[in-house]
């Protein structure tokens, strides 16, 4: 605005004084060799015509000269606005060209293309767990057909048969009951599929014993170590104290030492070691078994992810054990971390022992 003001003016001053000067007596020569008039004459009708009015005539060309600059103006932004939303246009298109605008607009063109390959990353991902969530989906749908028919076929036999011997009923109902026990697993993995989308994570914190937690957790899994002859060494000192959700932190371990004991030689140890580092409790769980590829060292972390595909869900879940325990690491202010080689495999959580609020508290 202030540069049309100063153009306006220069202008102004420009043709008062040109109108006045020469191009006054090119006027008065024109008269004169075109319609003949006497010189007195055309000096006289120059003044009464164009130096008498020439106020007026300069409103009228810097009237001129402004439209014509807000027209230019108007057009010269209304190309940008264009261009810019030609490009947003391009964010929703099935492309992988890239968004291009003209050299001024170079931070908008950067800008827009970074949105857009973010809002595709976002699309693939999306895309990838559905696929990952639907493979699964079949996965169990199958699996749970295999403990099914066999409960139906020896609840059959059983049905058939009531005068069938004392050992053979009993192995019957024996091996009923496990593929049952089986099947609930499995249909629990669907509920699971179902509601880790759902759930918000509300943590109720406590004072906890973390030695006495790990132990315990420990003996819960006996009876799945016992038939490979795995063992589990728990290491955390006495009096290490931990504060979040004790029900929700099992609900990490748990997961963590599950895929410690399916993933590790048979007559191995899986070790659980806890420590105090700076502000951090650091808990590990390392375990001997075949390497994790490198390239999958942060997918395993991933919703519905299973390191394995080709495996049964009897030795792999629904994908989502390692994805919910870093959800709820994370609620807690902490995160896990893997590392994988041919000696070993570490899981390791890192958590605050403290929130800054319940130190300035205590």
């Amino acid at each position: 605005m202030l540069l049309i003001t100063v153009a306006a003016v220069v202008t102004v001053y420009l043709l008062r004084n040109i109108l006045r000067g020469q191009i006054g007596d090119l006027i008065v020569r024109f008269l004169v060799n075109a319609f003949h008039f006497r010189n007195s004459d055309a000096q006289t009708i120059y003044q009464l015509v164009i130096r008498n009015n020439i106020d007026m005539i300069l409103f009228v060309v810097i009237l001129i000269f402004l439209v014509i600059l807000f027209r230019f103006s108007v057009s010269w932004f209304t190309k940008y606005f264009d261009e810019v939303s030609a490009g947003m246009d391009k964010l929703a298109e099935e492309s992988d060209d890239e968004i291009t605008l003209s050299p001024e607009l170079d931070f908008m063109e950067n800008k827009l293309n970074q949105i857009k390959n973010n809002l595709e990353k976002q699309k693939k991902a999306a895309l990838d767990a559905e696929q990952r969530k639907n493979d699964l989906v079949v996965y169990l749908a199958h699996d749970i057909k295999t403990p099914l028919t066999s409960v139906i076929g020896y609840l059959s036999l059983l049905d058939e048969a009531p005068d069938m011997p004392p050992e053979q009923k009993a192995k019957y109902v024996g091996i009923t009951l496990e593929k049952a026990y089986r099947l609930e697993q499995l249909i629990n993995e669907f509920f699971e599929i179902t509601r880790f989308n759902l759930q918000t994570i509300v943590l109720n914190k406590e004072k906890i014993n973390l030695l006495f937690m790990l132990q315990q957790m420990a003996d819960e899994f006996y009876p799945m170590l016992t038939p490979q002859e795995k063992q589990v060494s728990v290491n955390v000192p006495d009096g290490l104290t931990l504060w979040g959700d004790v029900d929700k932190l099992a609900r990490v371990f748990n997961n963590i030492l599950k895929n410690a004991i399916a993933y590790s030689y048979e007559n191995s140890v899986i070790d659980i070691s806890a420590k105090q580092q700076d502000k951090n409790i650091v808990i590990t769980f390392t375990n001997q078994g075949n390497p994790i590829p490198q390239g999958k060292l942060e997918t395993i972390f991933q919703k519905f992810y299973r390191l394995d595909t080709a495996r049964s869900s009897s030795t792999g879940g629904a994908g989502l054990g390692l994805a919910i325990a870093q959800e709820i690491a994370n609620a807690h202010g902490g995160n896990i971390f893997v590392q994988s080689n041919t000696e070993k495999t570490v899981f390791t959580v890192v958590l605050p022992q403290k929130q800054e609020k319940d130190k300035l508290s205590s």
